[in-house]
């Protein structure tokens, strides 16, 4: 069973996106804000990290970078999904090392389908 870590602030945004990756029988792990994200994608290597950007303290880039910078973690592919919508922040996310961006509200369906896709 794949493992997906869920990092972001909202509780309602978790409780989408963790029922939709559940339903498909993916883990699910949860942290709540980006240093929080980064000790969980060391501490439970998941298959892959979706990340909220605009969370108190380290910013959803910030740990992004965190993330692909570190030799152990970088190998988890991270999908942003974020309300930032401009083509400077999706620009800015990729080259943090993200390896897809999506904008809020997303489709629980189309959600699912870029987590598998990028599971593999």
């Amino acid at each position: 069973m794949a493992k997906v870590l869920i990092v972001d602030d909202s509780p309602t945004e978790v409780h989408i996106f963790s029922t939709a990756l559940g339903d498909e029988g993916y883990q699910v792990v949860v942290a709540t804000d980006g240093e929080e994200g980064v000790q969980k994608a060391i501490e439970e290597m998941p298959d892959l990290i979706l990340m909220d950007v605009v969370m108190p303290g380290l910013n959803g880039f910030q740990a992004t970078r965190k993330i692909h910078r570190n030799a152990s973690t970088r190998h988890i592919p991270i999908i942003i999904v974020t309300t930032k919508d401009q083509e400077t922040d999706r620009e800015w996310g990729m080259r943090q090392g993200a390896k897809d961006y999506l904008v809020k509200p997303v489709d629980s369906a189309r959600l699912v389908a870029k987590v598998g896709e990028l599971i593999g």
